[in-house]
């Protein structure tokens, strides 16, 4: 029988125990070295990145956009009837008059309609004519008998005045007297009911010729319209410049309100450009404005700022001068600059890559050797077209990174090699 020895067990416990321990200590040691290297830098080529020094002074601050050259005069020309297009007079690019023909549309009925209506026309005009005459001879009628009364009645009335006299002497019987006087009065009467028939007859003559004359002026105004229309079956410019498109092809039939053309003066012209939504906010009429016309850049000024925005962007016109540089046209794509203030003694540089104006981001500013470089948190301000204020975390001189940093950001410390 095998007696286990307590020793021996001790020792192995022991051992076992202390191997433990060391390995612990080990793995602790190695751990505490590893602390203690500086990981390593993340190394760049000088040349994939982009320097800017940061600056102290005067900023100009802009902002700028995309757009097209508009004409300050255009007309849009839209059909007044239905009609079909039976021939195209001028095309696009050709210079026109107010009265220059562009197209002719016929319309078959509308033309027998306004020949109708002219017949119409005609015979009101015959109705009214006629009632006219007719009421006047009624009328010289009526002031004919008036006339006649009146002399009766001036007759009769001599003739009582005479009698009254004799009367008074003597010489006439009071009989003969008082019938002269009777047939004066009676006389009177008539002469006054008279004169109130014609009166009003005067006044009746006047409301009927009235009622006529009514239709007779919506019998002309339905031809003077239909006229008017079948006129503009003859499409006219409208404005003197210059047709810029045609909208319709020959054959086309077309409703009422169909667009047509479009003419525009082209010689004067003012640019839309359409502006940041975030940029827009302090853009006023009045600015000052430059516009790159790709052949040149003329000066401007801010003429309207449209209230909305549309698709992120705010349309603003930018008024330009009589004489443009030598290729600018309608619907030419151009870039503009509108000045928004001149700040005087602030810090900045040049916009890095992303960076908003009143925000904070992350920015690599190198060392006084340049050698490495460091990410800094940099307070912005105000901004403009290619320059940004900075509010804190950079001073004059100093050299940043303001190309795009997205591939290195996780790196706090990189070496520009």
């Amino acid at each position: 029988m095998d007696v286990q020895r307590q020793d021996v067990v001790a020792r192995r416990r022991k051992r076992r125990i202390l191997a433990i321990g060391g390995g612990v200590s080990l793995v602790a040691l190695i751990a505490f070295g590893l602390s203690q290297l500086e990981p390593p830098v993340y190394k760049v080529d000088e040349s994939s990145v982009w320097v800017e020094t940061v600056k102290r002074g005067e900023l100009l601050r802009e902002v700028s956009g995309i757009g097209t050259l508009v004409p300050e005069s255009n007309r849009l020309i839209t059909s007044s009837t239905t009609g079909i297009v039976e021939e195209l007079v001028v095309y696009p690019g050709t210079k026109v008059n107010a009265d220059t023909v562009i197209l002719v549309m016929s319309n078959p009925q509308l033309v027998l309609d306004a020949a109708n209506a002219s017949f119409d026309v005609a015979a009101a005009e015959a109705d009214f004519n006629g009632l006219k005459i007719q009421l006047q001879g009624t009328l010289l009628q009526m002031e004919s008998l008036l006339t006649q009364l009146i002399a009766q009645y001036d007759q009769a009335k001599l003739q009582a005045d005479v009698e009254e006299e004799l009367y008074e002497e003597g010489l006439v019987a009071e009989l003969a007297f008082k019938q002269s006087q009777l047939n004066a009065k009676q006389l009177k009467n008539r002469v006054d009911l008279e004169q109130r028939r014609f009166d009003f007859q005067t006044t009746a003559n006047d409301s009927q010729l009235a009622t006529q004359q009514a239709q007779l002026n919506s019998v002309r105004g339905r031809y003077n319209l239909l006229k008017d229309q079948v006129e503009r079956l003859n499409v006219k410019a409208g404005l003197k410049g210059e047709l810029q498109q045609l909208l319709v092809e020959v054959g086309q039939q077309v409703t009422p309100a169909t667009l047509l053309a479009e003419a525009a003066d082209p010689s004067q012209l003012k640019a839309v450009i359409q502006i940041s939504e975030t940029q827009a906010k302090d853009i006023t009429i009045g600015q000052s404005a430059t516009v790159d016309t790709r052949n040149g850049i003329v000066d401007g000024r801010v003429m309207r700022v449209d209230p909305s925005v549309v698709n992120g962007t705010v349309a603003v016109d930018i008024e330009l001068p009589d004489v443009l540089p030598r290729g600018a046209r309608p619907d030419l794509t151009v870039e503009g600059k509108i000045e928004l203030e001149n700040m005087a003694d602030v810090i900045y540089v040049a916009r890095p890559a992303f960076a908003r104006e009143n925000s904070s981001m992350g920015i690599y500013k190198f060392d006084l050797d340049g050698s490495y470089a460091v990410r800094t948190t940099v307070q912005f301000g105000r901004s403009s077209v290619s320059s940004i204020e900075v509010l804190t975390g950079l001073n004059p001189g100093e050299s940043i990174i303001a190309s795009d940093t997205s591939q290195f950001e996780t790196h706090n410390r990189i070496q520009i090699q």
